[in-house]
């Protein structure tokens, strides 16, 4: 499945760089056994709104096709996979499930400090830090705090 994905993150990637070269694919998720329902998560600078979402499925009538396809935002809680998407929100409060654990934990939260190519690293409540493989990482996000500056900590 994760094969797939790439390939499909791939196809799709080159179809928005030729059509809409400043949308950004966030994230792919595919749904349903077998996958039969494709989301799409997207961003541009200055947001994404309703006609852009639905111009981008027009678009992508190949994958259409094969798919039941949502486009959507990534909104406020946005998952983080790439490399660059850490490294775009270093300062950031993180959640991080990893598929395999990291000193007898998977689950970890804290603010984003540092992110390479190979690893990120999390500064924790407690005073300490972490430093997490990126090779086992299950799944992160972006934690949004209601009431605050949408998660910046200073």
């Amino acid at each position: 499945m994760r094969q797939k994905r790439e390939e499909l993150e791939q196809v799709i990637e080159a179809a928005l760089a030729e059509r809409f070269p400043d949308v950004e694919l966030v994230d792919v998720e595919l749904r349903g056994q077998p996958a039969s329902t494709l989301t799409l998560f997207i961003d541009r600078p200055g947001g994404v709104d309703l006609d852009l979402c639905a111009a981008v499925s027009q678009a992508l009538d190949d994958v259409r096709e094969r798919y039941a396809l949502e486009v959507s935002s990534p909104g406020l809680d946005r998952r983080l996979r790439k490399p660059r998407h850490f490294t775009a929100h270093l300062g950031r409060e993180v959640a991080v499930h990893m598929a395999q654990p990291v000193g007898g934990r998977r689950n970890f939260r804290g603010v984003l400090t540092a992110a390479d190519d190979q690893s990120i690293t999390l500064a924790l409540d407690r005073g300490d830090s972490v430093t997490l493989p990126l090779a086992s990482l299950g799944n992160a996000h972006v934690v949004y705090n209601h009431g605050t500056d949408g998660g910046h900590r200073e």
